[in-house]
């Protein structure tokens, strides 16, 4: 695995984590967590960085 996909990894997961973390400390139950909507937002959460590193590819 090379170097930046081995980084880029380590940023999509951490950002999707604190994604997740944020979705779900906004609820005040965690039986009344919309289970779909932290896993649609901690996605595109990780789309998102996954997509905004793209430049790091030309270094």
């Amino acid at each position: 695995m090379s170097k930046y996909a081995k980084t880029l990894g380590i940023k999509v997961v951490k950002t999707m984590a604190q994604t997740a973390i944020g979705a779900i400390g906004s609820t005040a139950l965690i039986t009344e967590v919309n289970w779909a909507v932290v896993a649609s937002a901690t996605a595109l959460s990780g789309l998102t960085c996954v997509l905004m590193n793209l430049a790091d590819l030309k270094e």
